[in-house]
């Protein structure tokens, strides 16, 4: 089976195309080697991909007869990425949301007398 088709089937990509573009911005490798997307695959190959900033490894234990529910993927593939690259993934997401949350858009004018609040507190007169 093509390397695109495999991992449209096991629901890695929404689509065949998605696929195809990461395979052209050499984001898929099969057994260490680049793959295009016609490239196939087989029982035992290991195949690495890069997809919203981790990097998976996926081992090919069956090649299935055409796209399978989201339930019965793990039957056709064993899933190998560490499960640090999850937890950094999180962190990264939280770091962002620590000064403001996503969705609340631009500060109103209660935030920005605030945050010219909080500089006049921090300046001293020197003055004297």
């Amino acid at each position: 089976m093509r390397i695109d088709k495999y991992l449209w089937c096991v629901r890695y990509y929404k689509t065949r195309n998605m696929v195809t573009e990461a395979c052209k911005k050499n984001q898929v490798t099969v057994n260490g080697a680049l793959a295009k997307p016609s490239k196939e695959v087989f029982p035992g190959d290991k195949i690495t991909f890069r997809k919203e900033q981790i990097t998976h490894i996926v081992s090919v234990l069956d090649i299935p007869p055409s796209r399978v529910g989201a339930k019965l993927a793990d039957i056709y593939r064993k899933d190998e990425t560490p499960p640090e690259a999850f937890a950094q993934l999180e962190m990264m997401r939280l770091s962002k949301e620590h000064y403001r949350r996503t969705g609340d858009g631009r500060p109103t004018k209660k935030d920005r007398r605030d945050l010219e609040d909080y500089g006049l507190e921090n300046e001293t007169d020197f003055s004297d």
